[in-house]
């Protein structure tokens, strides 16, 4: 994805927000606004927000069992299951 296509002023954005919003729904493309030829700000629809922030929260998962593991943490299956079952968790 090329941002350079997604550029807009904020003077655009500030005349037609309801067309932005519309494209910004349908293309599922981020839109960089500019201010005084700046990049200052990033727009996107909410669906691609919030798989955004649901892979976010994946991967700083992924980071904290990489440490554990680094770390030396780690438990038998058998023991976690039988910690589980012990808290009543379902079967």
């Amino acid at each position: 994805m090329h941002y350079s296509s997604q550029v807009k002023p904020i003077s655009y954005l500030k005349a037609n927000a309801a067309e932005v919003l519309a494209v910004l729904t349908a293309q599922r493309q981020p839109l960089v606004i500019t201010q005084n030829g700046e990049a200052k700000a990033v727009l996107q629809d909410v669906a691609s927000y919030e798989e955004t922030q649901e892979t976010l929260a994946l991967l700083k998962i992924l980071a904290l069992g990489q440490q554990q593991v680094a770390a030396g943490k780690l438990q038998a299956v058998g023991q976690v299951v039988a910690r589980l079952r012990a808290k009543g968790a379902p079967r």
